[in-house]
């Protein structure tokens, strides 16, 4: 798989499972994991003189987490920093979030638990190093994925790698990603046409 000016090789990529896989999988799923800096932004923090922080968010990720909602899935953000920024936005969108978290494949159990999931009901998002943990747990039974910009190691551990950067609705693609592959093979009786 290529994303932007490298080779990332399908170790874990669409051509490792099989359709009916992939299928399945976002069918199971009640729940997708996102981290946030590198994912629903893109990884810039905004500082003032007097010390004040601020994150750009895309609306069309929020919309995705919404769409997710509607299909029966919920969100939650996973982050390793302490931010009432975060919180506010977790609050506005309405998901669960898990925050000062640095070891994100040991909290897992506990998110799990939190959300009455076991771990084939869930997704995940995330962009750097100290995603790659939990994203290679849960892409065992879940599905996975990647902005465009993520770090390699990253890009290469996932199912779904997005054309979008982080902060530029690389959730919401994924989100979609994963209502895609649930409604495959399923016929759309306002439209008579298979989705």
């Amino acid at each position: 798989m290529v994303t932007g000016l490298r080779f990332v090789p399908a170790v874990r990529g669409p051509r490792a499972l099989g359709f009916e896989e992939l299928v399945a999988r976002a069918r199971r799923l009640r729940l997708v994991l996102t981290d946030c800096d590198g994912v629903l932004t893109d990884g810039t923090v905004y500082v003032s003189e007097h010390g004040e922080a601020m994150l750009r968010f895309s609306r069309r990720d929020g919309l995705g987490v919404e769409r997710l909602r509607e299909a029966g899935i919920e969100t939650a953000i996973v982050t390793r920093e302490r931010s009432p920024i975060v919180a506010r936005r977790a609050e506005k969108l309405g998901v669960r979030h898990f925050e000062g978290v640095l070891d994100k494949a040991g909290e897992l159990p506990r998110i799990l638990a939190a959300a009455g999931c076991a771990a084939g009901e869930v997704g995940g998002i995330g962009d750097d190093l100290n995603d790659l943990g939990i994203l290679q747990i849960v892409a065992r039974e879940g599905l996975t994925a990647a902005p465009f910009d993520a770090l390699e190691p990253v890009a290469a551990a996932v199912h779904h790698v997005c054309r979008a950067r982080g902060g530029e609705g690389a959730f919401r693609e994924f989100a979609e990603w994963i209502l895609r592959l649930r409604g495959a093979g399923i016929r759309d009786h306002d439209k008579g046409e298979i989705a």
